[in-house]
């Protein structure tokens, strides 16, 4: 059997990450930035009010003033403030020429025509002086960052329309089994509802990627052969579940061993030991066969394909991402496999097994929030004792 840092290794070693484009804003989100982008001016560009108020020479108050007049949020006259004067400014209304200092309105009667201030304030009060945030030519996003709301905002505020990403990573997921029906249609004898689909295109999307599930597929090789055929030309990566172990009726190994590209192996690990990893059609595009017990695949999508997806994304594939914390019971592993038992991560520092560790048991598996790691060489943990835990 492989290890699972070699196996890991192997599937880093054969995705790249994909190729930079030009996006609208409107469409960046989510992506991952392949240049710096840096501002063309100071932000902000020029001396503006941070409050709605009164701008004065701070040495002419407390007193009443003359307002002799107002000045508004993109107002682009040239206007000035003398001595013993005031004008009335709004948020983020450009400073007259003369005055150092805002006073909030609070800090006034209100006037329109004369205005009473009561207190005294320091020169520079209420004011958002130019390049205060970004100085001119200063880099605000380097490449290599994921583009969040905030992000967005910054490359929109320096006057970008357009930004060179590494987009999101378009990935099909395809479910085998003669047994899956859809949820919401009747159960025959022997029929289940598939769950697989769902659960790995919602990780898919939950890892940054575009998720697009394309259903299950029965047992026929030839059938999930032209599926794959007509998914390739919108995948940069396929997932199927099911299909890879050593029985009889397993679709995804009987249609893929043959073609050479795609590999099947045993991996030392518990749940998951059989899976599959190659690159399909003539643009090499990774597919990633996972087991079709629903703990088994969802475990492998996050030791496997969620790291594949990081380095296609042009993020690091950060492979030991874990914390240490104190198991509440004892565990229990299997000789030479390394053990991911699903469980509660608490507050505390403290992690315990959740009740039901099948490969099958999806229900525990919800009501976790934490794999515990057992390592290979470890067979018992006494309760008390510090593991690893990778956060779900």
């Amino acid at each position: 059997m492989r290890s699972v840092d070699a196996y890991l290794a192997d599937i880093l070693a054969t995705v790249r990450p994909l190729a930079p484009l030009e996006l609208e804003l409107e469409r960046a989100l989510g992506t991952t930035l392949a240049e710096d982008v840096s501002s063309p001016v100071p932000l902000p560009p020029f001396d503006n009010s941070a409050m709605d108020g009164y701008a004065v020479r701070a040495e002419d108050v407390p007193g009443t003033l003359p307002v002799i007049d107002d000045v508004a949020a993109g107002s682009d006259e040239l206007r000035a403030v003398g001595p013993g004067h005031a004008v009335r400014i709004m948020t983020g209304a450009p400073m007259p020429a003369g005055a150092d200092s805002v006073v909030p309105v609070e800090w006034t009667d209100g006037g329109t025509v004369s205005v009473q201030i009561n207190r005294d304030v320091p020169v520079g009060n209420a004011i958002r002086r130019a390049g205060e945030d970004v100085q001119a030519g200063e880099v605000v996003l380097k490449a290599g960052t994921v583009i969040g709301p905030a992000q967005l905002g910054i490359i929109a505020g320096v006057g970008r329309r357009r930004v060179w990403v590494r987009p999101q990573p378009r990935v099909v997921v395809i479910s085998t089994g003669a047994e899956l029906v859809e949820p919401g249609a009747p159960l025959a004898r022997g029929q289940i509802w598939d769950s697989n689909s769902y659960t790995l295109t919602a990780a898919v999307r939950e890892a940054g990627a575009e998720g697009f599930r394309a259903g299950s597929v029965g047992d026929d090789p030839a059938v999930l052969l032209d599926q794959l055929d007509t998914h390739l030309v919108r995948a940069d990566a396929i997932i199927t579940s099911g299909g890879v172990s050593m029985g009889a009726y397993e679709p995804v190994k009987e249609a893929l061993a043959p073609l050479g590209t795609v590999r099947f192996e045993k991996v030392a690990m518990q749940p998951g030991m059989p899976q599959g990893f190659g690159v399909l059609g003539d643009d090499r595009v990774p597919i990633f066969a996972l087991p079709g017990n629903p703990v088994s695949s969802f475990v492998s999508f996050m030791l496997f394909v969620r790291p594949a997806l990081d380095k296609m994304r042009g993020l690091p594939t950060d492979t030991s991402r874990t914390v240490t914390a104190y198991v509440t019971g004892s565990l229990r592993s299997p000789a030479g496999r390394r053990s991911y038992l699903r469980g509660v991560l608490a507050s505390d520092g403290t992690v315990s097994p959740v009740h039901g560790q099948g490969s099958h048991q999806l229900a525990a598996l919800a009501s976790a929030n934490a794999l515990i790691v057992v390592p290979e060489d470890v067979t018992e943990v006494p309760g008390g004792s510090s593991v690893e835990v990778i956060r779900l």
